[in-house]
């Protein structure tokens, strides 16, 4: 998959610098990940030399391979296919346990039996199931036949529960069409909109599904693009009727803008809007930006009332960028915990939160 690309060649040079050092278990690591990610001929020779006899490069040896996976160079069709045509069997290990829980979820029957919930499962109790198994099942932890294709079941099954409409279909449907296998033209309209590993990076890296689904083969992934059912067109006026909610829309949009009068005050530098004088509140030396004709509009309670207001406006920004930065952070924290990336984790300990430190100190100076 092209995005994983650079990744991937940071894996190799992760890797060429532990063979330098003699670390030939942390370089295999590293390019057995690389492989994972995207398969390069850079990667699977040094792999097949380490396997060999132990080979530690010389200092200029990773560059005589890096034509082969560099992000400018483009493969012929035929080497791309290849990694697709023979698949290679994993030769990580798994436990008993793994191999049970896979075909646990293959015995299952529906949706529900695959994320272990009742019926009538809330969307928080639907949430608290996806992350476990999504994290158990992902190809990355889980080297066990058939884990990866458990991972795109559960994946499917939270997609087709966590929505609403097509929750409803699902339980109307009865005993037919919910066996969950999508092979079955019974359960063509409960396909998910959002693939398993767009949904499991939107839960643990922050991440927004792309156009693309994906298929995954042996645990490595590849780009697919999703196949769309033609729709039969409607005809003017059922085309109007959808169109109108959105016109109603932006016409009150339009009408409330001409009836609302501009705030008297903006946070930001708007020159275009008219705010391009700079003030400072009195109290918290808050910057805001006002028009020519503010010092004749406002003086005295008045003004103090403002700045009261922008203040008040001035704080509330800055908790919801603290929340933001806070959750990202925990994100990232959560994922190098799990997957024992230190790398990672260092770079989670190292991320600022400029909105927090702000606000404790706005905090700080009000005491």
């Amino acid at each position: 998959m092209e995005v994983n690309r650079d990744e991937a060649e940071r894996c190799i040079d992760i890797a060429a610098a532990a063979l330098r050092s003699q670390q030939p278990e942390k370089a295999q690591k590293f390019l057995e990940k690389a492989q994972r990610l995207f398969p390069t001929k850079t990667a699977k020779t040094l792999l097949d030399l380490i396997a060999k006899n132990g080979f530690s490069p010389r200092q200029g040896d990773h560059s005589d391979f890096s034509e082969d996976s560099g992000p400018r160079c483009r493969r012929s069709s035929a080497e791309d296919a290849r990694p697709e045509e023979k698949p290679a069997e994993t030769s990580q290990a798994y436990t008993e346990d793994q191999l049970d829980a896979v075909r646990r979820i293959k015995q299952c029957k529906d949706f529900y039996e695959i994320l272990g919930v009742q019926k009538d499962a809330t969307e928080d109790e639907l949430k608290r199931s996806y992350r476990k198994l999504a994290l158990r099942f992902h190809p990355d932890k889980n080297y066990a036949p058939g884990a990866t294709e458990a991972f795109k079941a559960i994946g499917n099954a939270y997609a087709v529960l966590s929505n609403a409409d097509k929750r409803r279909q699902y339980d109307q449907c009865g005993e037919e069409g919910r066996y969950p296998s999508t092979n079955g033209p019974e359960n063509g309209n409960f396909e998910p909109d959002i693939s398993p590993e767009d949904l499991f990076n939107m839960f643990f890296g922050g991440g927004f599904p792309s156009s693309n689904a994906h298929v995954y083969t042996n645990g490595r992934m590849r780009s697919q693009r999703r196949e769309r059912r033609e729709r039969p067109r409607d005809g003017g006026l059922a085309l109007f009727v959808q169109v109108m909610p959105i016109l109603i829309l932006v016409i009150v949009s339009a009408l409330t803008q001409i009836m609302v009068s501009n705030p008297s005050y903006s946070l930001s530098f708007r020159p275009s809007a008219g705010y391009s004088h700079k003030r400072l509140t009195e109290n918290l030396k808050v910057p805001y930006y006002v028009g020519e004709q503010f010092s004749k509009e406002f003086s005295g309670v008045n003004l103090k009332n403002l700045e009261r207001t922008v203040e008040d406006d001035y704080i509330g920004n800055l908790r919801n960028n603290c929340w933001k930065e806070k959750q990202q952070k925990e994100s990232m924290l959560y994922r190098a915990r799990y997957f024992g990336d230190s790398e990672l984790y260092q770079r989670a300990q190292r991320a600022r939160t400029p909105s927090c430190a702000k606000l404790s100190e706005i905090s700080a100076s009000m005491h």
